[in-house]
């Protein structure tokens, strides 16, 4: 039976393991085998910490045998994109400038998860610092999609989608600031969940955007995401940004169903702001269908177009990755890689004024979605616009062209799930996200458990498939098709890195100065002409005297 064991569920091992059906020790065993065989071919991981692994199951199968299990995570193995810090084991951020950091604690996640009897298998690779990718000029390489080993995992949690799908883990954690849970949860055709904004506490985990990130959990089934995400719930008073609000049993109305919900479908994201391939479209359409069947009413709505919600994510993304970055940036700019300055290193250029517009733009959209979902119980749309790309094809560029699909719920704080609805032609995941009102995640397990159970999507496994021919490595540092020939706005450029002190060589400024018009386009977006009461989404809300909740951002 061991060949299957890295194929159950996390619910289902857990029951097993509760019956002494399973043995924690065997189980960890057949992921440690797993890793050893596939991960040459997946590069999920980074770090793999076999015998601490090893030695944490037989003190669960000792503890289990005489005290029962503590949670439905005791004597189930995990693993950790290596953003979160780990006491004693190196967190790398996979970067060479912290390839030897070796953190003196946990993060309160990894803490949540060790407390409640889990079983750490390792660290996984993401993409420098969280910024998206991939790379090919870091100490390790980018991972690779289990379905197709040629294609785009998704990022920046790409080894957590990678290990997940492959079944080198039955969950692990990732990051989310602007899709980077969900996309790779979606090119792998995994469940994925960016909870509301302070649901899960961040102390401990690497930093790209304090205004944007969030932590979640990447899964086979959405009971699964359900299971990892109540661990790791709750107020954390050492975490600024963590909410003090109730913890629901999230799979106490999981299986409820979703007779009489209404669902506001945003359409317009993947047929109108950007058009989708046409087996997302077929795919999404279908998941409508399935939906209605089950009792619920569809309706269309409207929400603020995605290159506006892109520009806003964009923009306060880099800000706050340049100023994160900032020392290092200018003092060890060589050692990122060349993405990562692609795509942080304007941040340096973007005014204060043109922040704040991002911020106060953030408040508008987010107030016209809260209103929207009045009407509804949760949205309703695409998480990808069609299968995975070829990875060695992307180029940084990438990050500036089409606007995410995932980027709305970062901006507007609220919970979204991703989950498989399909495949394409060639085999590939397609998926779609639900996103509820806030701290109400609940609601999107419940929609998203009754789509599961209804379609067939969980029958198939990828076989890690080799590409049939090999497609060569472009410089994903830039399209250079996009030249700025701006002498006035170069100057401007120049003079602000002079004034920062960046030592940018010429490469590493002609990079910065083919993003920038890109990042002057979306500022261009942006209502600036606005009455001063309008503040930024960053002025907090006093505590509810009743419910003792804070909402962080309008």
């Amino acid at each position: 039976m061991s060949h299957e064991l890295y194929y159950l569920s996390i619910a289902e091992a857990s029951r097993q393991i509760a019956a002494k059906e399973l043995s924690p020790v065997e189980l960890t065993r057949a992921y440690l085998e797993r890793i050893e065989a596939l991960d040459p071919k997946l590069h999920a991981f980074i770090t793999v910490t076999a015998d601490l692994a090893m030695e944490q199951a037989r003190a669960a199968e000792q503890a289990i045998a005489h005290q029962g299990q503590r949670s439905p995570m005791h004597g189930i193995p995990f693993a950790l994109k290596d953003i979160y810090d780990t006491a004693g084991i190196a967190t790398t951020g996979h970067s060479r400038l912290t390839r030897d950091r070796v953190p003196e604690a946990n993060s309160a996640c990894t803490q949540r998860l060790l407390d409640a009897g889990g079983i750490l298998l390792g660290k996984l690779a993401t993409h420098e610092f969280a910024t998206g990718g991939p790379s090919y000029d870091l100490p390790w390489p980018p991972a690779n999609n289990p379905w197709l080993l040629d294609r785009f995992p998704g990022g920046s949690s790409s080894g957590a989608g990678a290990a997940v799908a492959a079944g080198l883990a039955p969950g692990a954690m990732g990051s989310d600031t602007g899709g980077s849970v969900r996309l790779p949860a979606a090119y792998c055709g995994l469940a994925g969940i960016k909870p509301t904004f302070g649901r899960v506490s961040k102390r401990g985990i690497l930093p790209l955007s304090w205004s944007l990130d969030n932590a979640g959990p990447l899964t086979w089934t959405v009971e699964d995401c359900a299971i990892m995400l109540q661990l790791i719930t709750g107020h954390d008073p050492l975490d600024p940004s963590s909410a003090n609000c109730p913890v629901p049993d999230y799979r106490a109305g999981i299986d409820d169903g979703i007779a009489g919900m209404r669902i506001g479908w945003v359409r317009h994201f993947y047929e109108r702001d950007a058009m989708a391939e046409p087996s997302m479209i077929e795919a999404m359409n279908a998941a409508v269908d399935v939906l209605q069947d089950l009792g619920a009413e569809v309706v269309e709505v409207e929400l603020p177009s995605l290159d506006l919600f892109q520009a806003c994510n964009r923009i306060i993304t880099m800000s706050e990755a340049f100023t994160i970055h900032e020392h290092s940036m200018i003092n060890r700019p060589e050692d990122y890689g060349a993405v990562t300055r692609y795509r942080v290193l304007p941040g340096a250029m973007i005014t204060a004024a043109e922040y704040l517009a991002a911020l106060r733009q953030q408040r508008e959209c987010t107030a016209q979605a809260l209103a929207v979902l009045e009407s509804v119980d949760v949205f309703l749309t695409a998480t990808i616009f069609g299968p995975a790309p070829v990875q060695a094809a992307m180029r940084a560029e990438a990050n500036f062209s089409r606007p995410p699909l995932t980027n709305p719920f970062n901006l507007t704080q609220l919970p979204a799930l991703t989950l498989c609805n399909g495949y394409s032609e060639e085999g590939l995941p397609l998926a779609m996200q639900i996103a509820g009102r806030r701290f109400d995640e609940a609601t999107c397990f419940r929609v998203a458990q009754a789509y599961e159970k209804a379609t067939p999507w969980r029958d198939r496994r990828p076989q890690l498939l080799e590409p049939e021919a090999d497609t060569a490595v472009v410089n994903p540092r830039a399209s250079g098709d996009r030249q700025n020939d701006d002498a006035a706005r170069r100057a401007d450029y120049a003079a602000l890195c002079q004034r920062l002190e960046l030592g940018l060589d010429e490469a590493q400024f002609r990079d910065l100065a083919e993003a920038m018009p890109h990042v002057d386009a979306m500022v261009g977006r942006l209502q600036r002409d606005r009455p001063y009461t309008d503040e930024p989404s960053l002025i907090f809300r006093h505590a509810d005297s009743d419910s003792g909740e804070v909402s962080n951002h309008v």
